[in-house]
């Protein structure tokens, strides 16, 4: 063998190496996904090198692929499409053309990435709300917040409440020809986790008289205490969202100080005056038997008070909507939740179906037995799976239905 030809052996070699990720045998297009998880990987590489060499925070890096899957404003056919602002904050607003002789559906989306990416323009955010707004003849803002490591919480909660709350005035909706009986409020992932603080929070304010008809939680993060969950452990180095990046984000969402990421890394950042909170996220009696396998629930590790009392955003409802009292659950909207098996984020769902159903909340569970986290993100190409597909066919139904 020449050394041109071992040369390009071992490369390959190397590149198989690098690209191969174990990936559950659930799961379609296996190897397709290998390589967007390569992709993905080597993005958090240069992110971590770069932020090792003073360069550029490691979020920055990401935010990149954000600006790579830009999309403009354009309106097609079916929808048109403006970027604007509701009581200063921005968003993206699709409007059907279709005519029709009633008042229109609404939904209001909220985007994934940590609190820390994404955003409203990414080519599959885009691309599914125009899905929704031409196929439910429903209006979508498709909501802009602020983004950490520049702002942290609450920043990203309250532009995403400010724009809920001005949308349900009912000028507003009047002006948009929309029935207040029939809205919607969704996200995926850390939109989820927003929408779902948002739906808490509108139950207690006097000044919102339109209620919301439905939530739609995709896949959301909604507890910041027991990073060691089940779901945790099982998935924690599957693709797209491995244990270190949730941690990362969670941790980002409030500062920048890596004492607090480094505390959440080892499941020992609660301090032991907010023990009562557990009880809210004890999996041991909010998962379902088939999701416990053989895990054994065990007593807290509580943190240092300091970050606590220094950081006390990652003890807030709004922060981490599984926090709230029952008597907070009371009264919320018919709610759709989508979980993923493979996804550290899975029981985080789980557990919230199961302490609104215990409240007399209608919840539909949707758990996709062969699902990824951030399935909905994989429905443009060249990253498009089957998976994404099926995943946004379900939500799109599920609203069409129910909304």
């Amino acid at each position: 063998m020449g050394t041109k030809s071992l040369c390009l052996l071992l490369a390959s070699v190397l590149v198989a190496y690098y690209v191969y990720t174990p990936i559950p045998e659930n799961i379609e297009e296996r190897w397709k996904l290998m390589l967007i998880n390569a992709g993905f990987r080597t993005v958090a590489h240069v992110a971590e090198f770069a932020e090792w060499l003073g360069l550029m925070h490691y979020m920055e890096v990401l935010m990149m692929i954000t600006s790579i899957e830009y999309t403009a404003p354009i309106s097609d056919e079916n929808v048109t499409v403006t970027d604007t602002k509701f009581n200063n904050v921005p968003a993206r607003l699709y409007i059907p053309r279709k005519q029709s002789s009633g008042l229109k559906r609404a939904v209001i989306y909220i985007h994934g990435g940590g609190w820390c990416v994404g955003g409203s323009a990414m080519e599959p955010y885009d691309l599914l709300s125009r899905w929704t707004a031409n196929k439910l003849n429903a209006v979508v803002i498709s909501v802009e917040y602020r983004l950490a490591p520049m702002y942290h919480f609450p920043v990203q909660f309250e532009d995403v409440y400010t724009i809920v709350k001005f949308f349900l005035q009912n000028s507003v909706l009047v002006q948009y020809g929309v029935d207040p009986n029939r809205i919607c409020i969704s996200g995926d992932s850390a939109g989820g986790n927003l929408a779902a603080a948002v739906a808490q929070q509108l139950l207690d304010d006097l000044e919102v008289k339109v209620k919301l008809k439905i939530q739609a939680l995709l896949y959301p993060a909604l507890q910041t205490l027991d990073l060691d969950l089940p779901s945790y452990k099982d998935n924690e180095n599957k693709p797209i969202l491995p244990k270190s990046l949730m941690v990362r984000f969670w941790s980002e969402y409030f500062t920048t100080d890596v004492s607090l990421q480094e505390a959440m890394a080892s499941n020992s950042h609660v301090p032991a005056e907010s023990s009562h909170l557990f009880r809210f996220v004890n999996w041991s009696s909010l998962l379902p038997e088939k999701f416990k396998k053989d895990h054994v629930y065990a007593s807290p590790i509580y943190g240092s008070s300091r970050l606590g009392k220094k950081y006390p955003g990652f003890l807030d409802p709004r922060a981490a909507p599984l926090l709230v009292d029952d008597t907070k659950l009371l009264g919320l909207p018919v709610t759709y939740v989508l979980t993923c098996q493979h996804d550290v984020l899975r029981d985080d769902g789980i557990m919230y179906v199961s302490r609104l159903r215990e409240v007399g909340i209608e919840v539909i569970h949707d758990h996709i037995e062969d699902a990824i986290h951030g399935a909905l993100m994989f429905i443009t190409s060249p990253t498009d799976l089957a998976l994404g597909h099926r995943v946004a066919n379900k939500y799109i139904e599920w609203l069409n239905i129910n909304l």
